[in-house]
């Protein structure tokens, strides 16, 4: 694959171009690595429903997941998620009905989230480090009518409950799934413990009473079809405010059956005596660890290690120890902090067949480290949470760094376009847009927000600046929009603002990414205003803003830049030098 080493600068020509709608072939396809299909049959799977019973039956005596010692095996992720399901079908909810997941990476997460789709209902995941703010926000926008929440964060959730639809709660301790407890666990569980503020929500029920009464209750299996909302997965938005991409049964089983077959390339010189072992270190509530960790491990039959916390690295690194893992995906703080960590140099990389960078963009400097240190390359894709995670990916058996982040994968369609909706020729910049089975059916009731970036063909307008090479190869390059990426996770500019314009003293504000080693980029806010000091303004963000939204550089200034209309000039406050 040939790296694109310089964009064209000059101004292309309209009337080469072909018109809008017209494109040209799949010139991607003539690189995919032997036996991957150009296209997945989704027609066996027809729903997540479909796939997780096939998948328990199939791997009932195999070990799911991992997590601090303790292993929950399909058999008993079965009849858990089962005893989840039976009990939310009790609550009187009707198909289609939305329930909030608001845990970090513990069984009872995955419980949750299987229960949820077998009961016939829509899952909504939700950051945990939510504030009151955001977490309102989203149960409001989903019409949430219930909710499992890991106990640490219920005092989020009283705050805001009497603001949303949410009627019935069920509330777990992180001990809840651990089983007969051992020293270090008990430790762990008596430490969280005193992490749990006192909370009050009336009616909560015991996520271990949830799944007795289920399991007495009677299960009926619901009937969905492929074209039903499996999952919100909840996205920023241009207006500041989070949207919920509607991601239906047969999207994420493309996605998945997609993510499978690039995947196998790599794989191929696993053991037969092996089952398949991956690392999840991402968050579960985000679209890169639902589907191309937790869910594509139960394709597979594999098993996943969780890691609840990854920003404590000596715990990550003592789950692993003496641990067989295969893959293991992450985003680039998170493979730079690891490559430098001492203990974690220790481990057996021996197993380590792939490693998926996503989220951001995954620097050079920190690839090599990691090969160094692990004998792996890290392979880059591109995804969003409107197309149910990675839709690009380089080859899951390249041997080193590529900067791009690979072509198509199987059922994808991606063009690099004009504003008129033209396609741009091999290594000219344009945006990033993309067709497939993967992309989502649209915004949650906000019509008019779909029609913003969907073409009348049907792509995808991604907001992403690109560039494809004459291999098919994508490299990001550049935002149209003015949304901020911190590592991974994306962070509009207008959200910023409104809150801190909310702070006495604030007379106008303007936040802009900027370059930083350890997250890709950080939040610089530009404030003009009276009275006010950096740090005013920042805990002023923290009690509004979860941490990776929260700005890290504060720059007063006596005026913003704007246009004649009196428009931000966002790209001026990124190219200044004096701040």
């Amino acid at each position: 694959m040939t790296a694109i080493t310089e964009l064209q600068a000059a101004e292309i020509d309209p009337a080469t171009l072909p018109p809008p709608g017209v494109y040209g072939p799949k010139r991607w396809l003539d690189h995919y690595p032997e036996g991957v299909p150009h296209q997945v049959d989704a027609s066996a799977i027809p729903t997540m429903l479909h796939l997780l019973e096939k998948s328990f039956s199939e791997y009932a005596d195999r070990i799911a997941f991992t997590c601090m010692g303790r292993s929950l095996t399909y058999r008993q992720l079965d009849q858990t998620s089962r005893d989840m399901a039976a009990y939310l079908q009790g609550l009187g909810l009707k198909k289609g009905d939305r329930v909030a997941v608001m845990a970090p990476n513990v069984f009872q997460q995955q419980v949750a989230v299987c229960g949820v789709i077998r009961a016939g209902f829509v899952v909504v995941n939700v950051n945990p480090l939510y504030t009151a703010r955001e977490l309102r926000h989203q149960l409001k926008d989903s019409g949430a009518k219930a909710i499992v929440i890991l106990e640490n964060f219920a005092i989020t959730l009283q705050e805001v409950i009497a603001d949303t639809e949410v009627e019935h709660v069920v509330a777990t301790a992180l001990g809840d799934m651990l089983g007969p407890k051992g020293m270090l666990v008990n430790a762990i569980v008596r430490h969280v413990k005193k992490m749990v503020p006192p909370y009050k929500l009336p009616g909560a029920v015991r996520f271990k009473a949830a799944l007795k009464a289920g399991r007495a209750a009677s299960y009926q299996r619901p009937e969905i079809a492929p074209e039903d909302i499996a999952v919100l997965q909840y996205t920023g938005g241009t207006t500041g405010l989070s949207k919920g991409a509607m991601l239906l049964h047969s999207t994420l089983i493309s996605s998945l059956l997609a993510a499978d077959a690039w995947a196998e390339p790599g794989l191929r010189k696993l053991p037969e005596d092996q089952p398949l072992t991956l690392v999840c270190a991402l968050p579960l509530y985000h679209v890169f660890a639902m589907i191309n960790v937790a869910m594509s491990s139960i394709v597979k039959g594999g098993r996943v290690i969780l890691i609840p916390n990854a920003r404590d690295l000596n715990s990550l690194v003592e789950a692993l120890k003496g641990e067989v893992f295969h893959t293991f995906p992450g985003v680039n703080t998170l493979f730079a902090a690891l490559a430098e960590y001492k203990e974690f140099q220790k481990l057996d990389f021996s197993n380590l067949m792939i490693c998926n960078g996503g989220g951001m963009a995954c620097l050079e400097t920190t690839a090599n480290r990691w090969k160094d240190v692990t004998g792996s390359s890290i392979t880059e894709g591109y995804g969003l949470s409107e197309t149910s995670s990675g839709i690009c990916c380089n080859r899951a058996d390249l041997d080193g760094f590529t900067g791009h982040c690979g072509v198509p994968m199987p059922g994808t369609e991606i063009r690099i376009l004009d504003d008129e909706g033209r396609e741009m020729p091999a290594g000219a910049r344009g945006e990033i847009c993309i067709r497939g089975d993967a992309v989502m059916a649209g915004y949650w009731n906000k019509p008019d927000e779909t029609a913003k970036v969907m073409t009348a063909d049907g792509f995808f307008r991604s907001g992403d600046i690109g560039v494809m090479d004459e291999h098919g190869s994508v490299a990001v390059v550049d935002r149209k929009k003015d949304m901020i990426l911190v590592s991974g996770f994306n962070v509009f500019p207008n959200e910023i603002e409104d809150v801190i314009s909310g702070l006495q003293g604030v007379r106008e504000c303007a936040a802009v990414g900027v370059p930083d080693a350890n997250t890709g980029e950080a939040i610089r806010l530009f404030v003009v205003g009276q009275d006010l000091d950096d740090r005013q303004v920042i805990d002023y963000a923290r009690t509004q803003l979860v941490a990776y939204k929260v700005p890290k550089q504060i720059v007063f200034i006596d005026e913003l830049p704007k246009s004649n209309v009196g428009k931000i000039l966002r790209r001026e406050l990124r190219d200044r030098q004096d701040a």
